[in-house]
């Protein structure tokens, strides 16, 4: 029977092994948490390697991403379906092994991780998802949601700011079934990190509310037991095992230097590196009594069995529950969702109210959460301001488990990758608020949302130098155009309750990636559509107002509605372009709102030309943000009217004079284009 090292050396020369053939990656860290990852994937992680996705399995999320060859070669040994043969594909081309984890492309894989602090951002995530399956779901005696999130993490992930946002909140909410480890070697890119990380991370954890288990030798196999046995034990506190490692263990010259955190050992380092661990094996070999412990097949397969025995039992007992708890972790809306969602665009339709988007937003919310119970709204302590939660919101909190609703206090960039963990973990619809400004704190966990192609709604008010007197610091000028720079990412910026019906309905029914919904603070008047209109909102763009044929006086004929000039607008700026459509009487002027550039440029050309015919050059965009990105829809004859410099303190009327958001200064751009 091999040894606690002798296993945990198997993972540590795959990942050896993988790097010096790819010629790039880390094996400091893979080497240096072997012994760690062993003990855990071995005793005490829950999973299936024939089944990936079975709903009740531990989640293990590697936050220190750069040690993914520690991942791969835990997957590869326990029976996943990655063969030796991947794992000598490492970083390239279509491979099933990545440089880092990404969570499509490798089966076990939970979450895309690199970016470092995301990883234990995501885990926080999974780990309330847990907690409020569990408290909505679980009836004495059938826990059918009763799993841990385990993190591994490092140096990195605890110096960025994020771990702060998440670890904070994870330690409030009491998410007793995380438990992280730190990889406490001491060591970043850059050398030792004491020149720069000297922070006393057991206290701090302290203070967070986590139960902290000191000094553990990371590589004695029973130290590592007794802290996972301490960590179970504890059912209220989040876990820190802070684990004393070597990085780049077992090297002779590399061991505990930044030298082997991110390059190949080398040949001659690699055999040096044999020896001292006694490892007599060629290049991605092991041996198959080492297989044979790790195989996590049939016993994997025996865990998820026990399971679907249980749930069998509890859905004899609450079907209906059952039937729910399905719909969700899978996935699927109700099907009553399109025509009850119909009913109420239809009733929407008839309200005639000018109000803010942000409030037409919380009328959508009100409206569906009570036809979707996996919706799990938030704000980062912009609640009052976002209106992101309606009369049914329940907040999560230490007691409260059976939640919709998260007080992620001002954490922009935790909320976001929480959310994340929240949608890659299943059975929860996530939306999140902040002001449209504060999304820049925020951007990479957007990003990764999109990467990751996961449903996360984003909820942006504020959304223009419109919101006034606050000034420039809060008055969003570039964000617009960066979230439309994102792949994958939906970005809505609707004019008026219909509009904002209509981009909700449109980012939940997205299965494929999040979506951003750009919201204003100022009430703005609603508009009358016909069932053609409405319909066509869904494709981005369409004719909000179109031109109609006028009187010739000098021929008293009537002369073609074809438009002489089109106005494009979204969000605040259409009733602006309408104003000016209005006071244009003698000119064929067609008003295009265009709430969702993105879902504009995928319709088919026909419908697009339909829409902004080629034959048409006059065109005028009119959004009150950067100017970046409008060129491709006006065209090199056309003209925008946005704002590429910072705002200013001031009523927003003030400042919309101020910057040109006049239907005058429309009409004389327009006559400007026409030659007048």
């Amino acid at each position: 029977m091999p040894t606690h090292r002798e296993l945990a050396n198997a993972i540590r020369f795959l990942s050896i092994d993988a790097v010096q053939k790819a010629k790039s990656g880390h094996p400091g860290m893979p080497m240096g948490m072997a012994d760690i990852a062993e003990v855990l994937w071995n005793d005490f992680l829950h999973f299936n390697p024939r089944n990936p996705k079975w709903t009740n399995r531990d989640r293990f999320v590697l936050s220190n991403g750069h040690g993914s060859m520690l991942l791969y070669s835990l997957l590869h040994l326990t029976g996943y379906a990655l063969s030796i043969d991947d794992l000598k594909q490492f970083r390239q081309l279509h491979s099933k092994t990545p440089g880092h984890p990404e969570i499509f492309d490798t089966p076990g894989v939970e979450t895309t991780t690199g970016p470092l602090g995301q990883g234990i951002a995501n885990a926080v995530g999974m780990a309330i998802a847990e907690k409020i399956l569990a408290a909505k779901f679980n009836r004495e005696p059938f826990n059918i949601v009763d799993h841990y999130t385990y993190v591994f993490m490092g140096d990195g992930c605890l110096m960025e700011g994020i771990s702060h946002e998440v670890c904070s909140l994870a330690g409030t909410l009491g998410l007793g079934k995380l438990i992280a480890f730190w990889d406490d070697n001491g060591i970043s890119i850059d050398g030792p990190v004491a020149g720069w990380f000297k922070d006393d991370t057991p206290k701090r954890f302290e203070a967070y509310g986590w139960h902290v288990i000191f000094d553990v030798d990371g590589h004695d196999a029973a130290a590592v037991t007794q802290a996972i046995e301490s960590a179970r034990a504890v059912t209220d506190k989040p876990t820190l095992i802070c684990c004393k490692t070597t990085i780049g263990f077992g090297s002779p010259l590399k061991a505990g230097s930044e030298s082997c955190h991110g390059s190949p050992l080398g040949e001659e380092e690699i055999q040096k590196v044999r020896e001292t661990l006694h490892w007599t094996y060629a290049p991605f070999e092991i041996p198959e009594e080492m297989y044979e412990v790790y195989d996590a097949r049939e016993r994997g397969g025996a865990l998820e069995k026990v399971w679907k025995e249980h749930f069998d039992e509890y859905q004899k007992n609450y079907p209906d529950l059952a039937e729910e708890f399905l719909r969700q972790i899978n996935h699927k809306l109700p099907e009553t969702w399109k025509t009850e969602f119909q009913t109420l665009i239809d009733n929407f339709a008839q309200q005639s109210e000018a109000i803010a988007t942000r409030k037409a937003s919380q009328k959508v919310i009100e409206a569906i959460t009570p036809l979707l119970p996996e919706l799990l709204g938030g704000s980062a302590d912009l609640t009052g301001s976002n209106l992101t939660n309606c009369s049914r919101s329940v907040s999560l909190s230490f007691d409260q488990s059976n939640a919709n609703y998260i007080h992620y206090g001002v954490r922009e960039f935790g909320m976001s990758a929480i959310m994340n963990g929240l949608a890659i973990h299943g059975g929860f619809i996530p939306y999140g608020g902040t002001f449209l400004i504060f999304e820049s704190y925020a951007a990479n966990a957007v990003r990764m949302s999109a990467l990751m192609k996961q449903r996360v709604i984003y909820v942006y008010t504020h959304d223009s130098i419109g919101l006034g007197e606050d000034g420039p610091t809060h008055q969003p000028i570039e964000q617009l155009p960066s979230l439309r720079a994102i792949p994958n990412l939906s970005v809505w910026r609707p004019c008026d309750l219909i509009e904002t019906a209509v981009a909700w309905r449109n980012a939940i029914e997205k299965q494929d990636g999040p979506s951003a919904l750009s919201l204003s603070r100022q009430k703005l008047p609603a508009y009358q559509r016909d069932a053609v209109m409405i319909e066509n909102i869904n494709r981005g763009g369409y004719v909000l107002k179109d031109c109609h044929s006028r009187e010739d006086n000098s021929r008293h004929s009537r002369e073609s509605g074809n438009p002489e000039i089109i106005l494009i607008a979204t969000g605040s700026e259409i009733s602006l372009a309408m104003t000016a459509a209005e006071q244009m009487k003698n000119r064929r002027v067609r008003v295009v709102s265009m709430p969702s550039i993105d879902a504009f440029m995928e319709q088919d050309k026909v419908y697009r030309d339909t829409v902004l015919p080629p034959d048409v050059p006059a065109r005028i965009a009119i959004e009150a943000a950067s100017t970046m990105g409008w060129h491709a829809i006006v065209g090199d004859h056309g003209r925008i009217i946005g704002i590429d410099h910072f705002g200013a303190s001031a009523p927003a009327k003030d400042l919309f004079q101020e910057f040109g958001f006049t239907s005058e200064h429309v009409i004389q751009v327009a006559n400007e284009l026409l030659g007048k």
